[in-house]
């Protein structure tokens, strides 16, 4: 059995994640975890009146969230009813990461889906604010389903990698897990700067790579001379890529890719699943 948290806030863009979630794992055992939450301000002054405003604004969203719950489930049902899916359904009024990770420990999640652009609670940057802190700070996989994703199955999957990271097993086990469920073909792609040779230290876990991989169909490539976002979504439109998966534990190379495009040129972001494995 498999238990997916999908944080909603009942936008268009978070039902699309939902969606995108049941059909890519319609053959599996799961059950999704629907979670709305009611942030609480990142300062909220201390007092009673700030107490009873809290359990008055509690009191509100449950009775909405439940309205709500209500239409998304009779959605989730047309396209779901000949799965071997269930779904549960919860308010919360916290702060957002932290009512994350609660959940994630107190339902033994595996995996975390949320869409990267919302109306109301997913939205602002280009990855969405609450996806990003989730991202970087939630030590869970995660799903990041862009606001124009939509689904095919999952046969070529982009795995960019500077290759500084010595790979533990388990974290790659969501990917692999995603790999054999459909066959999926896994490129490992590594960009480099123009006469730029591989450490011994990164030479040691390619090498660990390829053997690991040795059962399932994979090709290394590199790309040389340009830069990271560019050689991405070079490399994805090139080969019709369908996600990209990436381990967080490389901070800065991951935040380069998933954080810092440029919009006008680069559009991976906006159409393609990040598949993002932590330890």
């Amino acid at each position: 059995m498999m238990h997916i948290l999908v944080p909603t806030d009942f936008s268009q863009n978070s039902w699309n994640a939902l969606k995108y979630g049941i059909q890519l794992y319609k053959d599996i055992e799961c059950t999704f975890h629907l979670h709305h939450i009611n942030p609480i301000p990142a300062y909220s002054a201390a007092g009673t009146s700030v107490k009873v405003s809290s359990r008055m604004a509690e009191t509100s969203v449950l009775s909405s969230s439940k309205v709500s719950f209500d239409q998304l489930l009779m959605q989730v049902d047309k396209i779901a009813s000949k799965t071997k899916h269930t779904f549960e359904t919860f308010t919360s009024h916290n702060f957002f990461v932290e009512s994350i990770k609660r959940q994630v420990e107190l339902r033994k999640i595996d995996l975390i889906i949320m869409g990267t652009k919302g109306a109301s609670g997913l939205k602002e940057v280009t990855m969405g604010s609450n996806t990003g802190d989730v991202l970087t700070k939630v030590k869970c996989p995660l799903l990041a389903v862009p606001e124009n994703a939509v689904f095919k199955i999952p046969k070529e999957i982009a795995f960019p990698t500077d290759y500084h990271l010595s790979y533990d097993l388990k974290v790659l086990d969501t990917l692999f897990a995603m790999v054999n469920l459909y066959k999926s073909s896994l490129r490992v792609l590594h960009i480099s700067k123009k006469g730029e040779r591989l450490s011994d230290e990164q030479l040691e876990n390619k090498e660990f790579l390829e053997d690991y991989l040795r059962d399932i169909d994979h090709s290394f490539h590199s790309l040389t001379g340009t830069d990271l976002e560019t050689a991405v979504q070079c490399f994805t439109e090139s080969r019709n890529i369908d996600v990209i998966t990436m381990v967080a534990k490389n901070l800065n190379f991951f935040q380069r890719i998933l954080f810092r495009p440029k919009v006008e040129q680069i559009s991976y972001h906006t159409d393609i699943p990040f598949l993002v494995l932590h330890e």
